[in-house]
């Protein structure tokens, strides 16, 4: 993992256009040309068996090591998670979550993260992603 290519803020629904880039020494993905390895995103825990997070645009997997076991993660938990993206076998992708916060007692938290995201999108991700096109 090259912790020097930027986590993306995005939604789930963005990682659909992900896609893979081949013969690369780690496992990298582009979105419109962006390169990156993980993913930034918030949304409710809506599993715990596997834990899987819905942001309101899809769902996704988390693969939550040792390290945050100790922690009773449920669902209907609001979560910021940061980790590697993967696309998997399974209908879903997964992230190999890296950091992983319980955002539940913010008050608009979830309206918040998605002007985050939009504000990502036009300040640096819509540049780059116009500038490939």
């Amino acid at each position: 993992m090259d912790y020097n290519v930027a986590a993306l803020k995005v939604v789930c629904s963005q990682l659909k256009h992900a896609r893979e880039v081949p013969n690369h020494s780690q496992s990298s993905y582009t979105l419109g040309g962006i390169l990156f390895q993980r993913v930034w995103l918030q949304g409710v825990l809506v599993s715990d068996t596997p834990l899987v997070l819905d942001d309101g645009t899809g769902v996704i997997e988390l693969s939550v090591g040792r390290d945050f076991l100790h922690r009773h993660w449920q669902p209907g938990m609001y979560v910021m998670v940061v980790g590697g993206y993967v696309v998997g076998t399974g209908d879903i992708p997964m992230v190999k979550v890296h950091k992983i916060v319980d955002l539940s007692s913010w008050p608009d938290r979830e309206a918040m993260w998605y002007l985050e995201v939009m504000e990502a999108y036009k300040l640096f991700y819509q540049p780059l992603i116009e500038d490939f096109i």
